[in-house]
C-alpha cells in the first residue's frame, strides 16, 4: 500500500485532529478545535482498540456532540469583568478627576481617561457608573 491508504487509522484521525485544532488558529472561532478534539480522542481510541470504520465514525460523531456541547455551556457562563467592554465598568465607583459641567465631565478607571455624561458636579465628587453610550459612560452621585 502507498499514500493515505497505508496510514494507520489511528495516525489519520490523531492528524485530522490536529489539522483541525490548527485550523482554529487560520479561522477562529471556537469551534474547530472541539471537532479536532473529538478526531484526536478517536483516534487516542483507535490505537489502544483496533475499531472497525464503522465504530469509528459513529465514536467520532458522538464525541464532537460531547465536546460542541461541552464547548456551548461554558460559552454561556459568565465570567466577571471578561470582554465585557464598557458594560463592565457599571456598578463601579470613582472619583471625578474633571468637574461634570454642561452634563460632560471625565473620570480615570484604572489607567484609563473616560469621558463621562451626568448631572453637574464638581471635580473629586464620588460618582458611581450607570451606563454606557458608546464610549461615554453615564453617571450619577455616589
Amino acid at each position: 500500500m502507498t499514500g493515505l491508504a497505508a496510514i494507520d487509522p489511528a495516525w489519520g484521525w490523531i492528524l485530522a485532529g490536529l489539522l483541525l485544532m490548527g485550523g482554529e488558529l487560520l479561522i477562529p472561532g471556537i469551534f474547530l478545535v472541539w471537532l479536532g478534539l473529538a478526531a484526536f480522542v478517536t483516534g487516542l481510541v483507535e490505537a489502544g482498540v483496533d475499531l472497525p470504520w464503522q465504530a469509528q465514525l459513529p465514536l467520532f460523531a458522538v464525541l464532537s456532540a460531547i465536546t460542541v456541547t461541552i464547548a456551548t455551556r461554558l460559552n454561556r457562563v459568565e465570567l466577571p469583568l471578561l470582554n465585557r467592554g464598557v458594560q463592565g465598568l457599571v456598578g463601579r465607583e470613582v472619583v471625578l478627576e474633571a468637574p461634570i459641567v454642561a452634563g460632560r465631565g471625565g473620570v480615570r478607571l484604572d489607567d484609563t481617561l473616560w469621558r463621562v455624561s451626568g448631572p453637574d458636579l464638581p471635580a473629586g465628587t464620588r460618582v458611581r457608573v450607570t451606563g454606557a453610550e458608546g464610549t461615554v459612560l453615564t453617571v450619577m452621585a455616589a
